[in-house]
């Protein structure tokens, strides 16, 4: 057999550089720092809506805007409180569980240095453009969710 005629074997993992090591950790510290930051406001009850502002749609027309929930969501989420976040805004619960997943990636790369090769082909096939879509079909999908519950909640 020619060495042209052979199969290529694509290696699906490799040792990370300490750059890359670096960028997982920053960013599982970012995320798992940002719930932690929600967990304790939610646990010592701070008004959220003080000081990221009440939703201004909602007390205008009195339904919910396509983001309305994804503070009180994400609360939820970060204490824990899974089926209740998606019960409240399923669009954040989502975007949380994903946030979640990446954070848990991105710090086995950082401990372990073992760097996936599907992290490669992934940032080199999903374009910005995909990654607006699909963000605007998930808060969509949210929006349709939450806006058919308020809508239901005032028939009654």
């Amino acid at each position: 057999m020619q060495a042209s005629q052979q199969l290529k074997k694509v290696k699906t993992v490799r040792r990370a550089s300490p750059r890359q090591r670096a960028i997982a950790a920053l960013i599982s510290l970012a995320v798992f720092g940002s719930f932690a930051g929600f967990g304790l406001a939610g646990h010592y009850q701070v008004d959220m809506g003080r000081w990221l502002g009440y939703c201004g749609f909602k007390q205008r027309y009195g339904l919910p805007c396509p983001t309305c929930g994804m503070t009180t969501a994400t609360l939820a989420f970060s204490q824990g409180r899974i089926l209740e976040a998606f019960y409240i805004q399923p669009a954040a619960a989502f975007l949380c569980s994903l946030m979640v997943v990446a954070a848990f990636l991105c710090f086995f790369v950082a401990v372990f240095g073992i760097y996936f090769s599907l992290f490669d082909r992934l940032v080199s096939e999903v374009k910005i453009r995909h990654v607006i879509v699909a963000l605007v079909v998930i808060i969509a999908a949210g929006w349709a969710v939450t806006l058919a519950r308020a809508l239901a909640a005032t028939q009654e």
